[in-house]
């Protein structure tokens, strides 16, 4: 027997319906703000990840899967299946020359997303996301808004036991100051840090402080290392900027609080960066995760556009949301005339209601079991109904019967 390969999951059953409600509801909240569905390929040039999402994490040093596809030059014909959408979302925003319209641009988005990585508990070798992408406005009041969209969309599915944490990663010149510094004082630990940090080192030191491992987050805890992680190194642009940030999540009721070492997982972020997080997920216990990212749209050929959003695990919260029941049919219609049963069935169905027949004409109690177990009411249509032209309802509920000429 040919199974699902590792790291993939079908959606199946019961399990269907809730997909559909998180989807519904994010269609919902997301269009209700103004912001458009975007749909991009799930794969893209390999050189869109290596550039957009950066050669130093993880995501691209060893979790992409990448194809070589057509002739013999592998780097002109690389191909990625998307490990993430935003470098995908500001490849189309690009293309499609959509920075000569009115800003703000605001998109949203749903989609498999692909990544080489140990399947485990909410995460997936295919996994989906869910979130939002606004281009063209440097203010706050963006940031706050799609940290908003994601409060909101969470609290819609019935999720809201959550914590929100933010951090201001300053603009790349004042940030140099800060990644200077964390090199300066880790140098002497070097040696000590995991392989993956070693390598961070060099290519994006702030990226160390996003490390899991457990030795890394004891050298962390060192004072003299504390001291240069929690010292604020942005400038005042920047500064003011985290300020007005924090003043708009007061405004809106949205509680959070500052983590220093929130640096999140790609190299594009710039400036305001949050998670939120659930308590009901264990270590990794993220359930969405962005901020501004001003400077992808110019490094990836477009021109210099601010941006800012968020991406989020559905695996992941469909773990923590309330399961869908499925909804019984109106009527099941109870008949040993299948062509008759069946254009009932499309005459029911065309008004709106939800009703099925039996295919396979069994007998008469056989089909009136399966009715009571699917059904809210059982549509009889003997050859009494037929030939007189009216429709005998049963309440599957009560047992009651009626006579009706019309459903």
């Amino acid at each position: 027997m040919i199974k699902a390969q590792r790291g993939t999951k079908d959606i199946i059953g019961l399990d269907t319906l809730t997909w559909q409600m998180i989807e519904q509801n994010a269609k919902r909240i997301f269009q209700n703000a103004n912001y458009k569905e975007i749909r991009t390929p799930i794969f893209e040039a390999t050189e869109l990840f290596k550039r957009g999402v950066g050669d130093s994490t993880d995501i691209v040093n060893k979790e992409m899967y990448t194809f070589s596809v057509g002739g013999k030059d592998k780097s002109e014909n690389s191909i990625t299946l998307r490990p993430e959408n935003t470098a995908g979302v500001v490849r189309a925003y690009i293309e499609h020359n959509i920075s000569r319209q009115s800003p703000p641009q605001k998109f949203w988005y749903f989609g498999p997303m692909f990544r080489y990585e140990r399947p485990q508990a909410g995460r997936q070798r295919q996994f989906h996301q869910i979130g939002v992408e606004l281009f063209g406005a440097k203010e706050a009041s963006a940031d706050a808004e799609v940290i908003l969209m994601a409060s909101e969309f969470l609290k819609s599915v019935g999720v809201d036991n959550l914590e929100v944490e933010i951090n201001t990663l300053g603009c790349p010149k004042c940030r140099e100051e800060y990644r200077n510094s964390i090199k300066e004082v880790l140098k002497p630990y070097l040696g000590e840090l995991c392989q993956d940090c070693q390598v961070r080192y060099e290519k994006n030191p702030l990226r160390i402080l996003d490390c899991k491992d457990e030795n890394c987050q004891k050298i962390f805890e060192k004072e003299e290392i504390k001291k240069v992680i929690l010292n604020d190194y942005v400038c005042e642009e920047c500064s003011q900027h985290f300020e007005e940030v924090q003043k708009y999540l007061e405004t809106l009721g949205i509680k959070y609080k500052r983590n220093k070492l929130l640096v999140r997982g790609l190299d594009y972020y710039t400036r305001t960066v949050f998670e939120i997080k659930s308590n009901s997920l264990g270590s990794q216990n993220a359930v969405c995760g962005g901020g501004r990212y001003d400077g992808l749209v110019e490094m990836l050929g477009g021109v210099p556009t601010p941006a800012v959003g968020w991406a989020l695990g559905v695996e992941r919260l469909f773990e923590l949301v309330q399961k869908v029941e499925e909804d019984k049919l109106d009527y099941f219609v109870v008949s040993k005339y299948p062509q008759y049963a069946l254009k009932l069935c499309k005459e029911l169905r065309e008004k709106g209601f939800k009703c099925d027949f039996d295919m396979q004409n069994r007998k008469f109690a056989k089909q009136l079991e399966k009715a009571s177990k699917v059904a809210n009411f059982a549509v009889i249509l003997g050859e009494d109904e037929i030939e007189n032209n009216f429709y005998t309802v049963k309440n599957l509920a009560t047992g009651e019967q009626e006579k009706k000429n019309s459903i």
